[in-house]
């Protein structure tokens, strides 16, 4: 486990994390990728602990891993289905939220299609003065940080199985493609890079890219490091890892693209786009995928350049992680 101090109470965004921060998220990420690769894959960390799971809006990778990761770390788990509760009669969220805080838990993950609800029930538990943490699991176009985490964490073991740390992507190239006005994994995802001294190019049609993205990166954001592109090319050329983005569609509410068949062409990214790329290079999607749209099947299944599946079994540890950092300090 990292000798780091952890004082963060709540995990809502990655815009003001530390470096230290990020490390000790690494550090204890690999410690607990250790213990999933044992037979017996539980420890009592968490015991005694109720983990939340309120997932307003459908997920699958990222509820599932935060529920097997609560598990592994012998916490209690309560899973949220809005479809089921008593949201469907009126109740509002944070009357839900009061609700789960009233039956023990400590800990919150929260999924909601729009952005700022994590905050509002951080904020909430905060006014009530209750020990409980709120970590946010996606929040409408606002921020990912789980999965902007543990693409770090996929990227840095690659690089160093052994001490996976921020610095390893120092002047690295890493390109973001796809769906970037809708996407919170990419926000994230720029915040964690940034801060790593990596090199960060996004590419999208101007109606997915538009120029008023990169205003609320500045002032933190080093415009050294970070590029924008309408093209394809300029992206990959000579990019150590690609990331690839989901076309959101249920989040575009006007015509922003021609067609699905135009989009692949112009910015779907297959082995033949790889040639831009260095040679070792490697991709990542967070999922789920549309296949044949944003990345090319044959790709997405090709274990010499997909880190696809590494990023799923990456997401256990990492969720780990978290759950124990914001969760080991309380009674």
């Amino acid at each position: 486990m990292p000798t780091t101090t952890w004082n963060r109470h709540h995990i809502l965004s990655l815009a003001d994390f530390t470096a230290d921060e990020y490390n000790a998220v690494l550090q204890t990420a690999a410690s607990f990728r250790e213990v999933l690769s044992r037979r017996t894959k539980k420890v009592p960390t968490l015991q005694g602990h109720v983990v939340a799971n309120l997932f307003f809006e459908p997920s699958t990778r990222t509820r599932s891993s935060f529920e097997i990761a609560a598990k592994r770390l012998s916490a209690d788990t309560l899973n949220f289905a809005a479809a089921t509760s008593s949201m469907t009669k009126g109740e509002t969220i944070l009357d839900t939220a009061k609700t789960y805080l009233a039956m023990g838990t400590d800990i919150m993950v929260i999924r909601h299609k729009e952005a700022g609800v994590p905050q509002a029930i951080a904020q909430e538990m905060d006014r009530l003065g209750v020990r409980v943490s709120v970590l946010n699991a996606g929040d409408g176009q606002h921020e990912h940080p789980s999965q902007g985490l543990l693409d770090l964490f996929t990227i840095c073991t690659l690089i160093n199985p052994e001490n996976p740390r921020l610095e390893l992507l120092q002047g690295k190239k890493i390109a973001i493609v796809g769906d970037i006005l809708h996407s919170r994994v990419a926000r994230s995802n720029i915040w964690s890079l940034i801060a790593s001294g990596a090199e960060v190019h996004l590419a999208a049609p101007p109606t997915l890219l538009p120029k008023f993205f990169a205003d609320y990166l500045t002032p933190q954001v080093n415009t050294d490091k970070f590029f924008t592109h309408w093209q394809l090319a300029p992206a990959l050329e000579n990019a150590d890892f690609v990331m690839t983005l989901r076309l959101q569609k249920e989040r575009m509410t006007a015509h922003l693209l021609p067609s699905l068949r135009e989009y692949h062409q112009l910015f779907g990214i297959t082995h033949n786009q790889l040639q831009w790329c260095k040679p070792n290079v490697k991709v990542l999607h967070p999922g789920p995928v549309n296949r044949g749209v944003e990345i090319s099947s044959e790709l997405m299944d090709d274990p010499e350049f997909s880190l696809i599946q590494s990023q799923v079994t990456s997401g256990v540890a990492v969720r780990m992680a978290l759950l124990y950092l914001i969760g080991s300090g309380k009674v």
